[in-house]
């Protein structure tokens, strides 16, 4: 059919041609590519750009879109609607043997398609608000409504009209049983006939596939439908294009795949013109409803200016990718995150200005992105405990909900892996604890104070998701407390009660002074340097736990298979000067084997010994390789955990299964290793808790009196050192406090750092008073803590990955973490089947975790990195590396000084150290540029609130420099992240529409 044929190749041309004529005369005409300076947005553009920007605060909404495309095939039986390709946010292919979806990918369009479906637009029919209740009434609208231009005569309208209104052939998402059942039903067919007969007209009701279809679990709650129909038809002389938007969402029957109300549908219909023509269309009008702006675009549209005016915008946003450098047949994978809709509407401000990158005042701006500096949490009120009352007036009102929120099986999971990493943690330090105070403090007080103590504090503190606990800090200043009292001959705990006395005296001062403002002045600098310093404590300490296990058990070095028939051992009961044999003796002779013992057989080692005996011969010494099995359940352990940890994000079994896994990953890593220790049946070192309640030490009791012991003098002259706890119990407890009050963890309830610090200080009281350890926030098991209880959106639409919807914040996981720790001295039974190993991996693994938290464990990788194999981090675009790697030098000094302090006798400064990082980040402003230094940490209070006050030059809105980053960061990982292919003669240029890409920032980050 020629003259059809040519028709169809004119229309193809004519799509490429501006047409200034049909544009709304406010947003003047602009050409994808062709423009040098963006224009202002149309009114209605502007409208969805502020509804955007409400839907990103939390103040409106709009339903998703579930898009389907049908097209027009030719089959034996006839002409046969077929759905080929659907959307959420990502597009899906039915792939061609025609039973399997494709992975969702980013879709990628012919840029011709694009200026097609423009034309289009501008010369089809276009009903907006229509009116309807069924598919039928929408089919009689749209063709009755042509332009005259374009009517068609009667004969082609009922051809048409018939033609719409058959039963498309879904492509249902099939379980595993539907599949088994079709099988089992049809061994011999090729392929199962599940779909009804072609020229049968669309049902007004569901179909049995529709209902039974799985996907629709995939599709989010209140979202409507879109359909795009396309194909090729003999009767068209020239195509028969319409865009319909309904005024109400109406259920069509059975024209979509899943029950959904319908919104927009778009018909394309014509002659026989260039292969896949039609298709492409189609997915390109499929892909603009799946973008957010020209979405909300079409449902505000009131003209066919405004829908033209909508589509030029998001061609402004388009990236082109050149011919044979990339293969169109690649799919793109979704990314993990997308830029924020606030940053494309602001891109077409008439006042948006661009700068670079050594702007100041977003510098200044951006210092207060990801720190709690600017809440309202550590404003000064001016008056005596003014910040304290403001914490209790701040949590409240979320006092009850506190313990409400926690009913959910995520936390089950948060108490049983805290609590076995507490329990750990107590034994570990009160181990330490006893070895180094002469058991006046030993593993007993440890779990009573960390009951009583962490208990009190879940209750009443501003953030009760602090972990309570004895950390290294604390010891180090133990133990030079115990050796200051016996040189001099004093009481150590009556000693230490007044230090305790003082220590809360002072902080009840710190407390009603507001001193906690002094928090601003944290930086990432300080954070990170004392983070990483507990938690290479926790990496040093479990690995030096399981090296002193080849002392207790060691290793058979010498022990020969071939000489197994040489090796035995006896007991002998008589007296050992009777027997010139023992231990020593390499190899007994074969007479002196053959004597009859000088004992009865069969009795034990234990027995032996018991009785007054003694053991002879070559094995006697004999243990068996409980180190070997030791470090293989240590190392199972913390492998176990990474691996289950990151199970979430596997490709098998369903997402509730991996969630599932994911949430109970450490329990499940220790029960593995248990179930593998207890089939082993090895005498490995197991759990041991006391078992009684009394004292380490039978010479101390459970109450100290501050009187009698000492001098009187002792209570004044402990203000000293009480100084310099009160600077290590202000700085560990508020530098964890700033860490896990962090914006990046969207707390939603606020914090509390005068009332934690008041908790902490009276604690200190009733500690020193009972002869307890004194307990601040443990970084590293609260960072465990808080990552036990992350919140994460249900992944519903395919291809999108679970956005971080914060922590779930209550109080009962912390308080039965510590009600199990005090009830653990009556679970002694339960608890001494768990291998002291295993909780060493556990620990190494929480270690590990904190650590590869933070940006300077980033940033010492990149000394060992080539340049060309760096990855492409944000800062690296604004920062030169030999700055960065002097920055990262100069942590490392840093934590170097704290490890050999903490390590020495010095570490009676240590506290004061903590201090001197505040003043080192203070002196890096002479070596290091304001600039470099908001990306590399954050500016102190006072220069970051100097440049927000624009008393800088150039000052730039933060939402350039933030787009800029995601979008930059976001391009290089979508196109590294897919393997290069090799592109025939024939390839075509093609274009990513979605904003993962965006063009202004990818320029800006090569310029």
């Amino acid at each position: 059919m020629p003259g059809a044929a040519g028709a169809a190749l004119q229309v193809a041309d004519a799509c490429s041609q501006p047409r200034p004529e049909r544009r709304n005369p406010e947003a003047p005409y602009q050409a994808f590519g062709c423009s040098t300076f963006p224009s202002s947005m149309a009114p209605v553009a502007k409208q969805a750009g502020a509804t955007l920007q409400q839907e990103e605060r939390g103040d409106a909404t709009c339903p998703l879109l579930f898009i389907q495309l049908n097209q027009l095939l030719s089959t034996p039986a006839g002409l046969e609607w077929r759905e080929t390709a659907r959307w959420i946010k990502f597009e899906e292919k039915v792939e061609d043997g025609g039973e399997r979806w494709s992975a969702p990918h980013v879709p990628a369009l012919p840029l011709h398609s694009l200026f097609q479906l423009r034309t289009c637009l501008q010369k089809g029919t276009m009903l907006l608000d229509l009116d309807a209740t069924s598919f039928k009434e929408i089919i009689d609208k749209a063709l009755s409504g042509q332009p005259k231009e374009a009517e068609l005569q009667p004969e082609l309208r009922e051809s048409l009209a018939a033609l719409l209104l058959r039963q498309p052939q879904h492509q249902p998402t099939k379980s595993l049983l539907w599949l088994l059942a079709e099988l089992g039903l049809s061994p011999c067919r090729g392929k199962a006939k599940s779909w009804s007969e072609p020229r049968v007209q669309l049902s007004e009701m569901p179909l049995k596939e529709q209902l039974r279809n799985r996907f629709k679990k995939k599709v989010p709650p209140g979202a409507e439908a879109a359909h795009v129909a396309v194909g090729e038809v003999e009767f068209l002389e020239k195509p028969f294009t319409a865009f319909i938007r309904l005024r109400q969402g109406v259920a069509l029957g059975s024209l979509a795949e899943v029950t959904l109300p319908s919104r927009f549908l778009f018909i394309m219909l014509g002659p026989r013109a260039e292969v896949k023509a039609y298709h492409e269309v189609g997915r390109a009008m499929a892909t603009l409803l799946t973008d957010e702006l020209f979405q909300r675009v079409a449902r505000q549209a009131e003209h066919r200016e405004d829908l033209i005016a909508g589509m030029e915008v998001f061609l402004d946003e388009l990236t082109v990718l050149p011919p044979r450098k990339w293969d169109p047949s690649a799919r793109i994978p979704p990314p993990r995150c997308l830029p924020s809709p606030h940053r494309r509407t602001s891109l077409y401000s008439p006042n948006q200005q661009s700068h670079g990158n050594g702007d100041m005042a977003a510098a200044g701006h951006r210092a207060g992105l990801g720190h709690p500096r600017s809440s309202e949490e550590l404003e000064r009120t001016g008056r005596l405990f003014g910040g304290l009352l403001q914490d209790i007036r701040r949590k409240a009102p979320w006092y009850v909900s506190d313990f409400s929120d926690a009913l959910h099986p995520q936390c089950l999971s948060a108490v049983l892996y805290i609590y076995l990493a507490t329990v750990t943690n107590t034994i570990t330090f009160g181990g330490m604890l006893g070895d180094a105070t002469a058991n006046m403090q030993g593993v007993l007080e440890s779990f009573l104070g960390t009951a009583f103590a962490g208990s009190i504090f879940c209750l009443f503190s501003g953030q009760p998701l602090t972990i309570l606990s004895s950390t290294g800090p604390v010891l180090v200043f133990e133990r030079l407390l115990f050796s200051f009292s016996q040189d001099h001959s004093l009481d150590y705990l009556e000693f230490r009660l007044w230090i305790g006395i003082w220590v809360a005296f002072f902080g009840v001062v710190l407390v009603a002074t507001e001193a906690s403002h002094l928090v601003r002045y944290f930086t990432r600098f300080t954070e990170e340097g004392f983070c990483a310093l507990i938690s290479l404590i926790f990496i040093y300490d479990s690995l030096k736990k399981m090296l002193s296990l080849a002392d207790a058990f060691p290793i058979n070095w010498q022990y020969r298979l071939d000489n197994v028939t040489s090796y035995s051992c006896i007991c002998n009961l008589s007296s050992p000067g009777h027997s010139s044999a023992g231990n020593d003796t390499p190899l007994p002779s074969p007479l002196a084997l053959q004597q009859p013992p000088a004992a009865p057989a069969g009795l034990s080692r234990t027995q032996c010994l018991g009785r007054g005996g003694h053991l002879l011969g070559t094995s006697c010494q004999y243990v068996p390789d409980v180190t070997l099995i030791s470090f293989l359940l240590f190392g199972g352990t913390f492998l176990s955990c990474t691996v289950l940890k990151c199970f979430r994000s596997s490709r098998y079994f369903p997402a509730g299964v991996r969630k599932l896994v994911s949430d109970f990953a450490i329990i499940l890593a220790i029960l593995a290793s248990c179930a593998i220790d207890a089939a082993l049946g090895l005498e490995t070192p197991k759990l041991l808790v006391p078992s009684e309640l009394k004292p380490t030490n039978p010479a101390r009791g459970w109450i100290v009196f501050p009187f009698g012991a000492n001098p009187w003098w002792v209570c004044l002259v402990s203000a000293v050192p009480a100084v310099l706890v009160t600077i290590l119990i202000f700085m560990d407890q508020q530098i964890t406090a700033v860490i896990l009050n962090r914006r990046e963890y969207k707390l939603q309830k606020g914090a509390g750092f005068h009332l934690d610090l008041l908790c902490v200080s009276l604690l200190m009281v009733v500690t020193s008073a009972t002869g307890l350890p004194w307990y601040v926030s443990a970084t590293v098991i609260s960072l465990a803590h808080m990552e036990s209880l992350r919140k994460e959106s249900a992944t519903l639409a395919p291809g999108e990955h679970p956005e971080f919807l914060g922590i779930r914040e209550q109080r009962l996981t912390g308080l039965a973490v510590f009600v199990l720790t005090g009830v653990s001295i009556f679970m002694a039974p339960i608890l001494k089947h768990i291998p002291m190993p295993v909780l060493y991996g556990v620990f190494l693994h929480m270690g590990v975790v904190a650590l590869n938290s933070i940006q300077l464990t980033d940033r010492m990788r990149l000394l060992l990195m080539p340049a060309k194999h760096q990855p492409d981090l944000p800062y690296l675009r604004h920062v030169p590396l030999r700055r960065v790697h002097l920055f990262t030098v100069i942590q490392l000094l840093c934590l170097a000084l704290l490890w050999v302090l903490k390590s020495t006798m010095a570490a009676i400064v240590f506290p004061v150290m903590l201090l001197v990082l505040v003043g080192i980040r203070k002196g890096l402003e002479r070596v290091f540029s304001l600039h470099d230094l908001s990306w590399l940490d954050s500016l102190l209070p006072e220069m970051a609130g100097k440049e927000a006050e624009g008393q800088q030059p150039g000052k730039r809105k933060v939402e350039e420099s933030n787009g800029e980053e995601v979008g930059d960061v976001l391009g290089a990982m979508l196109f590294h992240s897919h393997p290069q292919g090799c592109f025939g003669e024939g390839a075509k240029p093609g274009l990513s529409p979605s904003r993962p890409i965006d063009a202004r920032s990818s320029g800006k980050a090569h310029d």
